[in-house]
């Protein structure tokens, strides 16, 4: 760990940052420009006080997640971010094996959709940024752990996790999942992670494994579906989907027909969500 350059990389890039590029608005009282530091922290997702220990030289060595917590919240490239790993004293991630660094351009869209559900997913289903709206429609899919961060691991594992969906619509989603994480495993191999998923799936859950053995290929979700909320009832979105060829992620944008109940029910989610 080099602990001067790892400082001032930190605080180059929070500096070069302005606000609008992250979503936030600038204030009349901000008289320099960059970011604070209390605002990097909470992109981050740790303490202001953690993060400016680290800029002032003091702090411990950050583990790999708090490091892919900056570079997520600093908006690096991939470059940045394995150059952000070395001087923090951690290889540099494996871009294949570790696609959970979301691209820079796609987290400045991400910044402007502040007030729509949208949310950033890789080739395993694992959620890796989500809007406030999105939390708020779909619940917090981020803060899994182990095989749980794929949302094919928790259909077949977590009755709880169907619940986002009507019941009729459950065996379409079963299909479409199963044929998705068969995509990835096609593309990865046999040593990549989708086949330790897989693994792992073959053993936990005996439907996966009838719907593996089906081999169904090609089958993936259409433009519109039907999310249950459990407070709102139903609602019928149209999903847009961004799609990052390099790193294996997809921006996925919910939107509703103007004038329709969805949409109106859509409003009313903008005003309770947190």
């Amino acid at each position: 760990m080099d602990r001067a350059q790892l400082a001032e990389f930190l605080r180059a890039r929070r500096e070069a940052l302005q606000p609008e590029d992250v979503g936030l608005p600038r204030g009349p009282r901000r008289r320099t420009g960059g970011l604070r530091r209390e605002e990097v922290a909470a992109l981050c997702g740790m303490s202001a006080d953690y993060y400016g220990r680290i800029e002032q030289q003091r702090g411990p060595k950050p583990s790999e997640q708090m490091l892919a917590a900056l570079a997520r919240g600093l908006r690096l490239t991939l470059e940045e971010r394995d150059h952000l790993f070395r001087i923090g004293g951690h290889l540099a991630p494996h871009r294949f094996a570790r696609a959970d660094h979301v691209n820079a351009g796609m987290m400045r869209v991400l910044d402007r959709l502040d007030d729509t559900p949208a949310q950033v997913m890789n080739s395993l289903g694992e959620t890796l940024v989500q809007t406030r709206l999105a939390v708020a429609l779909l619940g917090d899919e981020t803060g899994f752990d182990g095989p749980a961060r794929s949302v094919v691991y928790r259909w077949f594992t977590d009755p709880a996790s169907r619940d986002v969906y009507p019941e009729e619509d459950h065996p379409t989603h079963a299909r479409i999942f199963t044929a998705l994480l068969r995509e990835a495993y096609t593309r990865e191999g046999r040593t990549g992670r989708a086949a330790t998923l897989v693994e792992t799936l073959l053993a936990a859950s005996a439907e996966f494994g009838d719907a593996w053995r089906e081999h169904v290929v090609g089958v993936r979700h259409t433009d519109l579906k039907r999310i249950r909320h459990p407070e709102l009832g139903v609602l019928e979105l149209h999903c847009q989907t961004l799609v990052d060829p390099d790193q294996s992620q997809a921006l996925l944008v919910f939107t509703a027909v103007p004038g329709t109940q969805s949409a109106r029910t859509l409003e009313l989610l903008r005003v309770i969500a947190p």
